[in-house]
């Protein structure tokens, strides 16, 4: 809240700074970030690590079955799901990211990377180093923040309601004694078991059009008490008592 407060503030100051001075200071700048800036606007065709960055953080706004890849290179799919986020957050759908996009990408995110809703924490009930999984513990630690952007953009897309984690990463031991798969995405730190409210059935359907590869929900066997999101390289959903 504080880094949010102190970041309005900075804000006000550079417009009253450019009214000043007689130049507008309104979308045409994006303000710099604790995280994360973008010092170029990019489109499609363009290429580098600033755009593997920005699809880390639109990655969950795709099409059913969908996944963008973190590639950097803008391609088609990236301009698409740039356009729907924009959309989704009521900025000028053009699949063009620029100072407005990156504004609002700022203030979704905190100072550490993850979505304000979402933090490492909740992704990692198991222990503090993110090791003793199936990658390197950075790796673990990256790719559960690629699934909180995701279920990000899924809080967005429910009218912004809570969504509450009930496991994420596990290292071989913590999935050995919660009885886990030997291969379980939990272990590569890309998953994450969604309890609570919305309904299970909501909860596995939506995820069909925020990036997920596996969701696995009610009426799959061990599922009927969460649903389970993941990124598998073999696609698989099964959700039965939800038509999935």
């Amino acid at each position: 809240m504080l880094r949010r407060t102190a970041r309005t503030v900075l804000s006000v100051v550079m417009i009253m700074a450019g009214m000043v001075l007689g130049v507008s200071a309104t979308a045409g700048t994006a303000h710099a970030d604790d995280c994360y800036t973008w010092n170029r606007s990019l489109s499609q065709g363009s290429s580098g690590a600033d755009v593997t960055q920005l699809q880390i953080r639109v990655a969950g706004w795709v099409t059913s079955g969908e996944r963008l890849s973190y590639d950097g290179q803008y391609g088609a799919r990236t301009t698409a799901a740039v356009a729907k986020f924009q959309a989704a957050y009521g900025l000028a759908a053009d699949g063009v990211a620029g100072p407005a996009t990156y504004n609002k990408i700022y203030a979704l995110q905190d100072s550490d990377c993850t979505p304000v809703h979402f933090s490492y924490a909740e992704l990692n009930k198991c222990n503090s180093t993110w090791s003793g999984g199936a990658v390197p513990a950075a790796t673990a630690r990256a790719n559960a923040l690629k699934t909180m952007w995701k279920l990000e953009a899924m809080r967005h897309q429910l009218g912004d309601v809570p969504i509450t984690i009930s496991s994420g990463f596990r290292s071989y031991a913590c999935n050995n004694a919660v009885g886990g798969s030997s291969t379980s995405r939990h272990l590569y730190g890309d998953a994450a078991d969604l309890v609570g409210s919305p309904s299970f059935c909501t909860l596995a359907k939506q995820s069909r059009t925020h990036g997920f590869s596996e969701i696995l929900g009610p009426g799959y066997p061990g599922h009927n008490d969460h649903v389970h999101v993941a990124h598998d390289p073999s696609p698989y959903w099964s959700a039965p008592t939800c038509g999935i």
